[in-house]
């Protein structure tokens, strides 16, 4: 789910949301989630054919998707930030923005739920929510390097 959430959050913060659509915008991300994961199920896939010397197979391809599903789980919460501040009629600007910072919201919550689940210490607690963290100003990092 991570990596659907890092994917997602760092090509929001490419956005511009200036001159673009919505329309355009959710689509660029979409094709470029799915392709993320489709690769990310694709070298799994490779990497086992290489060490095994077996041909390729839908059905391989097929359940390396599945495995790798979560990329796309990941990426929900700041696409449907997306679509619901495009349905509400928010400046695509600002639309982007929030769902950048929804992306940034989930890494922490992930991080921190990882900890509550595994019963983790206080201490431990904060260590979750600094690697979220850290995942999250590397997104924005992004962000003010490209614009």
């Amino acid at each position: 789910m991570i990596y659907g959430v890092l994917a997602v959050g760092a090509l929001l913060a490419a956005e511009s949301g200036r001159h673009e659509s919505y329309a355009d915008t959710l689509g660029s991300v979409l094709i470029a989630l799915c392709l993320y994961w489709l690769a990310h199920a694709y070298a799994d896939v490779l990497g086992h054919r290489l060490q095994t010397h077996e041909r390729l197979s839908a059905k391989a391809l097929w359940r390396a998707l599945i495995d790798e599903a979560a990329i796309l789980a990941g990426a929900t919460l700041p696409l449907l930030a997306l679509v619901l501040t495009w349905a509400l009629g928010v400046a695509l600007a600002t639309g982007v923005e929030v769902a950048m910072w929804s992306a940034v919201g989930s890494l922490i919550g992930f991080e921190l739920l990882a900890g509550i689940r595994a019963q983790a210490t206080p201490g431990e607690l904060v260590l979750d929510a600094g690697v979220g963290m850290t995942m999250g100003l590397a997104i924005l990092a992004l962000k003010i390097v490209l614009h």
